[in-house]
């Protein structure tokens, strides 16, 4: 297949990509505004059909490896594209991002992140917004369920150096739960700019959780240390070698 076919391609299946978050959005608009359990079970659908919608348009394949947690705890994943958003939040039973306040205001994004239990952020009142979190789920005001946060703070395209952010031990040790890693090499597929999608099997491997306790710079040092090696043999073993 030549690349000029295969940017069509991906190019057709980014339009279809965003064009059915707001057929899922109508679907599921009264289930998600009657209960979160539907608002949950939307964005599972949605990111399942995006799994499969990936395999066939562009011949992109997903492979998961690994436990993915089920119980109350952190998921710090590699992040490389937006891929890897719906890929992650599809293994967990009921997921939930921090996200940016600004974000609530999306169409149907923003309505669905908040029925699923995502947590709007100002600009330095994150730990207060945990605080919350937490209280909320002790009381019975909030599900349990897993907690994603994307270490590095942004997308990171297979090998390139970023730090990871001292934020995520902070959460780490507020919220006293297990972390999970989570390593991939997805980017090497789905660029982090660009239309371009490539085909082949992207790899999300959940690593074995880290337990509370720990004090902060040595849970970094092996957070960065899990998920950076592991994403370093996926990447290779999908013939990334740069």
């Amino acid at each position: 297949m030549t690349d000029a076919i295969q940017w069509v391609r991906s190019l057709l299946f980014n339009i279809y990509m965003y064009v059915m978050v707001l057929v899922y959005g109508i679907i599921f608009l009264i289930p998600a505004i009657i209960s979160s359990d539907g608002a949950v079970a939307a964005c599972h659908a949605y990111c399942r059909h995006i799994r499969w919608a990936a395999s066939w348009m562009i011949g992109l394949k997903v492979e998961y490896r690994g436990t993915p947690p089920t119980m109350e705890c952190m998921v710090a994943p590699k992040h490389q594209c937006f891929l890897d958003v719906l890929m992650i939040y599809s293994a967990v039973p009921r997921g939930k991002f921090i996200m940016k306040s600004i974000l609530k205001y999306a169409p149907v994004v923003g309505q669905f992140g908040l029925r699923i239990g995502c947590i709007p952020v100002d600009r330095g009142k994150r730990g207060q917004a945990i605080r919350k979190m937490v209280a909320d789920v002790k009381a019975g005001h909030a599900k349990p369920g897993q907690l994603i946060i994307y270490p590095q703070g942004t997308r990171i395209a297979p090998g390139v150096k970023a730090p990871y952010k001292v934020g995520t031990g902070a959460l780490y040790k507020e919220l006293n739960q297990p972390c999970v890693p989570v390593a991939t090499n997805v980017g090497v597929f789905w660029p982090k700019r660009g239309v371009m999608r490539r085909p082949g099997t992207a790899v999300f491997e959940f690593l074995p959780p880290i337990a509370p306790g720990l004090d902060v710079p040595e849970f970094m040092a092996r957070l960065e240390a899990d998920v950076e090696g592991t994403t370093a043999r996926l990447n290779k073993e999908a013939g990334f070698h740069g």
